[in-house]
């Protein structure tokens, strides 16, 4: 029964998005002048050149970590939603080592994504700290922190890595020894997708391999029946919310030193907003991460490039975001199927 649920949730995430994107074609039938031209630049234009598809390459990167940081978080159903503040701390840590550290080529960018990984999971510990000694809601406490990494981010850049000559508010220039290597010519993908694909095995071995992973599991499913059974409960909720964050500090750093030669983030990046949507239609499972990331990413650089070529405004693809949430979120949505299903599994 177990594999037959795993596959009717994965048709009913299909379907929703199948549902969205049907929403999404008769809105753009409605709002634009130029309909079939909007579609073939919102369907098929990520794949029409190597550097379109760069582009999806390269948005995807960073939602695999923000993805896979929220689903480890999420297994514990503990909703932190630190991920943006650790991956946006991630990325000044980086930064900083990027910019003040002389080191050989393959160590520097080692040294600072494993720095911007501390730094994120001493981020996203503390709302689970809070929550383990004063009882405080990591939802709440983590949006909290999110606005505090902002503003004490912005003021470490301004005070100490800003460069006064460059005309903005901007880091010095990062030194060539910290830089990921890009990997496709004509493109940003950087070796930041191979780093991505390792954490993804790495997650996936700690969440469906591990004692901690399996543990997180049980408390995520039932905190009761957790503690009945003698796990430490206190440890692996913190735990959860550490691995999460040190998942999206390395997030931070990847993007930070494969993309930008200076730190040039004066808004949260939202990635880790984004990171939520990925791991819902992932359903926290950080093996299917990646197909979300990439779907994700895929649509974003599609309205994209529909909102430069025609009428239709890439704010457009929020529609179609809103509408796999609320499918997949909502229980009701399929519910009478599922119910006929467990039922003939049963009698079966």
């Amino acid at each position: 029964m177990f594999k037959t649920m795993k596959l009717f949730e994965l048709l009913r995430t299909c379907l929703a998005i199948l549902i969205a994107l049907a929403i999404a074609m008769v809105v753009i039938f409605l709002v634009s002048d130029m309909p079939g031209e909007a579609l073939k630049h919102f369907l098929i234009g990520p794949l029409d050149s190597l550097r379109h598809f760069g582009n999806v390459l390269e948005m995807m990167i960073p939602l695999v970590f923000t993805g896979l940081a929220i689903s480890v978080m999420f297994s514990a159903a503990q909703f932190n939603l630190g991920a943006e503040g650790a991956f946006f701390f991630g990325a000044i840590a980086a930064s900083f080592i990027a910019v003040n550290w002389n080191l050989p080529p393959v160590i520097h960018p080692a040294v600072a994504i494993l720095w911007g990984g501390v730094i994120g999971s001493v981020f996203c510990g503390l709302p689970g700290l809070l929550k383990i000694r004063w009882g405080a809601s990591e939802l709440v406490s983590s949006l909290m922190f999110n606005y505090i990494a902002f503003f004490f981010g912005l003021y470490l850049i301004n005070y100490f890595l800003r460069d006064v000559n460059a005309g903005a508010m901007v880091s010095f220039p990062l030194q060539k020894s910290a830089k990921l290597v890009r990997l496709i010519p004509k493109t940003k993908v950087h070796f930041g997708i191979i780093i991505a694909a390792l954490m993804i095995v790495l997650s996936g071995l700690f969440i469906f391999r591990t004692r901690w992973g399996y543990r997180i599991r049980v408390i995520g499913q039932n905190i009761s029946f957790a503690e009945y059974a003698g796990i430490n409960t206190a440890f692996s909720i913190v735990l959860a919310q550490v691995a999460g964050g040190f998942i999206a500090g390395v997030g931070g750093a990847v993007e930070v030193l494969g993309i930008y030669r200076r730190f040039t983030w004066q808004l949260l990046p939202g990635y880790g907003w984004t990171g939520v949507i990925v791991a819902i239609l992932a359903r926290n499972n950080p093996l299917y991460v990646p197909v979300a990331a990439f779907f994700l990413a895929y649509l974003r650089i599609g309205a994209d490039l529909m909102s430069r070529q025609t009428d239709v405004q890439n704010e457009f693809v929020a529609i179609v975001q809103g509408v796999i949430i609320i499918l997949v979120a909502a229980e009701s949505f399929l519910s009478k199927y599922r119910h006929k299903l467990v039922v003939k599994e049963a009698m079966a």
